[in-house]
């Protein structure tokens, strides 16, 4: 299927919703059905999987060459404050044997990682609904569901300077290939996560 895009046809922000729209629905689906905002310890879970997936990719928002396509890029991460929400839980980060998917100072493919980057800010559009959830369970902006709270702009409004850089670059067929290749891999270990964290 990636290999025969049409990649002129959209937005690369468009193009890799649709070639990842099956593999989201169903990470989806895994949070609704593990309860994750029925109560705080299905919250807590879902907290704890959040700041395994951002510790993996934390090394990114350090990443020069993405700062320059990405302006703004470190005040996007969120490994911080998903670790203060922990904190408020009462909750330690979850162990995980494995080393980050990115390490500091390691040199990546810039294509793939703003796949993985793509994964990573999308989530924040959903963060609206899911905060709606959190305050039900007497979670705030500033209590236990930090890594939740919109930005002063509104998540529309960051999505779309995201998406907006994200569509800049231009990458040849196969750099397009592989930042479709670098979404579906940020999906599929935040689909490990949550069996790992959720139940």
């Amino acid at each position: 299927m990636i290999e025969t895009i049409d990649m002129v046809e959209a937005s690369r922000a468009k193009r890799l919703k649709a070639l990842t729209h099956e593999v989201h629905d169903k990470l989806d689906k895994s949070v609704m059905e593990a309860s994750s905002f029925d109560d705080l310890q299905g919250y807590g879970r879902f907290a704890q999987m959040q700041w395994a997936f951002h510790r993996d990719i934390d090394a990114l928002y350090d990443n020069e060459r993405l700062q320059a396509v990405l302006p703004g890029l470190q005040d996007r991460r969120r490994l911080a404050l998903i670790g203060l929400d922990l904190v408020d839980l009462g909750l330690a980060p979850p162990v995980v044997e494995s080393r980050p998917i990115f390490a500091t100072k390691e040199v990546v493919s810039l294509p793939a990682a703003l796949g993985w980057l793509y994964v990573a800010e999308g989530s924040n559009m959903g963060a609206a609904l899911l905060r709606k959830q959190a305050a039900k369970l007497g979670l705030s902006d500033i209590h236990g569901a930090r890594h939740l709270a919109p930005t002063a702009a509104g998540p529309a409004a960051h999505w779309r300077d995201f998406t907006a850089a994200l569509d800049a670059p231009c990458f040849t067929d196969e750099e397009e290939r592989s930042v479709v290749r670098g979404a579906r891999s940020a999906f599929a270990r935040v689909q490990d996560l949550a069996y790992a964290c959720l139940g």
